[in-house]
């Protein structure tokens, strides 16, 4: 792994010049434009497979090379992507296999992106061929400064080779079937396997009652993208180019525990498109913080905003025009939670298809004398006079534990409700207390460490992984203060339910034993009676029972 660095706050976004290879004026027009926005930067080449290989291993780089150098001269960096988020249309043609599988086992057809088979060997090499071609070419150009891998990475494949792959997976996990029944309680309803043969992964159509299966297929799914990750990386090691990596992930998203990537790629980054402007305004700003807090504590070490919008999204159930100065608001929010970068999707917008009224920083009018260009050129200007801050690093005391892996477990327990657990809604809470206190957050699983903080909120954390009670009672042992909340230390990362009482091996620790939970209708609600003591008689103290 390579050392972060990023030498300058980088002001840029995507940008697909290929949609405009018809009209070579375009280019020009829009490096003067970025240079007036005070642009120092643009992603290239996210969704450019079919246009960088038109036909198999018949490869086009000319037009590429032809605009990185024009903007490196016009001093705009490059963060080059690799293009596996879409692929070509010739490729799905010859090679079905590379097609994903749904969960009922009905293969997809081509068309959108990201519906690929990680698995897949066809998959795999036309990607590594691909990223060698681009890292030999650009991996050393000066103006290319790091690599954005992929775009977007989600969903997952039911085909036959994931199925193996996810036997295999199981087989290094539990060893011996035995070991694999008792862990998933498989006696229930006579669910009993013979061998690992005999393992699918769950469908609707079939098992999907065994809550350890569940589980492991989710980790197997993140496992299985994280290696595909490191497939895409090592492409461009060993085609030569040591350029920092990154890939962008996404607001709130279930399906990949993001945390297994952090020694994987170089750099962190997400997209950020929150509903600004609602009722409570403040709300969705303690939740767009909280978002890059989790993105900051992933590496704990600055992050790249990759996306955001400069206008209005298309694609929300309401997709609300930024009002004047949001953008420079939210654009500086993302800088005080620690990110180098303010990025847009996209710099110059498309005239057709799924995204062609999704806000930009040059819109179909063309012209650089628009309310939201000037709003760019702002947010540019302000970031030119903070390059002092590039690469600072947040020093949070205080810690709020939000774990994917918990989150997936408890949203398949089947009680006590099963209709709005509010795991998120119930983290944020704690967040937003310590938050009101003006005090930076970090938000971490339950792999990091507690050490450096003095104070470690835990809500809800229903299933604790081997030896995180041991975690929690050393830190608690050497000084420190942990609040959690009920609903925890339930079951184990296997989903089997703790015997002896909860919160398994911490009873003692709290001076509790949970004997009862009972779920409240969606009418009814508790109110918490502080009893008289240090906790409740300081601003802290306050916050805190609110949030309880």
């Amino acid at each position: 792994m390579k050392n972060y660095y990023i030498n300058s706050l980088l002001h840029g976004g995507d940008y697909n010049p290929e949609q405009w290879l018809y009209d070579p004026c375009v280019l020009e027009t829009d490096i003067e434009y970025f240079k007036k926005a005070h642009i120092n930067e643009v992603t290239l080449g996210i969704f450019s497979w079919a246009m960088l290989e038109p036909e198999e291993e018949q490869y086009d780089f000319g037009w590429m090379e032809t605009i990185i150098n024009r903007l490196y001269e016009n001093g705009i960096s490059v963060i080059l992507a690799t293009p596996s988020g879409a692929r070509p249309k010739w490729m799905s043609d010859k090679y079905p296999e590379v097609l994903r599988v749904d969960e009922k086992r009905n293969r997809f057809l081509y068309g959108m992106r990201h519906n690929h088979c990680y698995t897949s060997p066809v998959y795999r090499e036309k990607t590594r061929k691909m990223n060698t071609e681009l890292a030999k070419r650009f991996g050393n150009h000066p103006g290319v400064i790091a690599w954005h891998i992929s775009n977007e990475y989600g969903g997952e494949c039911h085909c036959p080779l994931c199925q193996e792959a996810f036997r295999e997976w199981l087989k290094e996990k539990y060893q011996t079937i035995d070991r694999l029944n008792f862990a998933w309680a498989t006696t229930f309803w006579s669910h009993r396997y013979n061998g690992f043969e005999q393992i699918e992964s769950p469908s609707l159509c079939g098992e999907y009652g065994l809550h350890g299966l569940n589980l492991d297929w989710k980790r197997f799914v993140t496992d299985r993208t994280v290696d595909f990750v490191r497939h895409e990386v090592k492409a461009i090691r060993d085609a030569g180019s040591e350029k920092p990596t990154t890939i962008n992930m996404m607001y709130d998203y279930k399906g990949l525990n993001y945390h297994k990537f952090k020694d994987v790629v170089d750099i962190i980054s997400w997209d950020n498109y929150p509903q600004w402007h609602k009722k409570a305004e403040y709300l969705t700003a303690m939740d767009n913080g909280m978002q890059h807090d989790i993105m900051r504590s992933i590496k704990h070490q600055p992050y790249l905003l990759m996306e955001s919008c400069p206008a209005a999204t298309n694609w929300q159930p309401v997709s609300k025009l930024k009002k004047p100065g949001m953008l420079h608001l939210a654009s500086l929010q993302a800088i005080a939670h620690g990110s180098d970068s303010v990025q847009y999707f996209q710099l110059r917008q498309s005239r057709g298809s799924s995204e062609k009224f999704h806000g930009a920083v040059i819109d179909h009018y063309g012209g650089s004398d628009t309310r939201v260009f000037d709003e760019v050129t702002r947010v540019g200007k302000s970031l030119e006079q903070l390059q002092e801050i590039v690469g600072t690093q947040v020093e949070a005391k205080v810690a709020v534990l939000f774990d994917w892996e918990n989150r997936w477990a408890m949203e398949d327990a089947q009680g006590p409700r099963n209709k709005g657990l509010y795991y998120k809604e119930t983290v944020e809470k704690s967040y937003y207390a310590f938050r009101k206190l003006g005090l930076d957050v970090d938000v971490i699983d339950m792999e990091q460490a507690l050490e450096s903080y003095s104070i470690v909120a835990i809500p809800m954390l229903y299933m604790f992984r081997d030896g995180f009670e041991n975690k929690v009672r050393t830190f608690v042992e050497n000084g420190g203060t942990v609040i959690m909340t009920y609903w925890s230390g339930i079951v184990d990362d296997t989903d089997l339910c703790y015997l002896g009482g909860t919160p398994h091996g911490l009873m003692d620790v709290f001076g509790i034993r949970s004997t009862e939970i009972d779920a409240l209708y969606d009418w009814e609600s508790n109110t918490s009676i502080p009893v008289k003591g240090q906790l409740f008689e300081n601003d802290f103290g306050m916050e805190m029972q609110k949030s309880l």
